[in-house]
């Protein structure tokens, strides 16, 4: 059997003794070493190891954000119209999944067929509209 070299004691995250919230890498610039601190309570402690771990989350662009559901015909909860014109099918019936823009307030819709999956129909509504 192979063993795994991961080991999850350097890498998991450290909690405070004292109110047991998340504690965060901090320098001691005096002391020229790493602090582990607690942002609620004025705990800290030396860090083990002088590595420091970032969890970088790119997002995606505006008109790839909603995720791929390959059985997005099948949930019942979503709303539906029957009078879209599927461009790849020519099926009437459709899911309407809406989002909104953070960046610029407007509603974006996207149609999805519910017989072929196809993804169309991306309309842009403002809220002033």
């Amino acid at each position: 059997s192979t063993q795994s070299t991961w080991d999850t004691t350097q890498h998991a995250m450290k909690f405070c003794q004292e109110c047991n919230n998340m504690l965060y890498p901090k320098e001691d610039k005096q002391s020229k070493i790493l602090l582990y601190a607690c942002r609620n309570c004025d705990h800290q402690e030396e860090a083990d190891d002088n590595r420091v771990y970032r969890n970088e989350v790119h997002r995606l662009a505006e008109s790839s954000r909603i995720t791929e559901l390959l059985d997005v015909k099948d949930d019942p909860t979503l709303p539906r119209t029957k009078n879209s014109d599927c461009p790849k099918c020519r099926n009437k019936k459709a899911i309407i999944i809406t989002q909104t823009n953070r960046a610029d307030d407007k509603m974006v819709i996207t149609l999805v067929c519910t017989s072929c999956n196809e993804r169309f129909a991306n309309s842009v509504l403002g809220r002033d509209s």
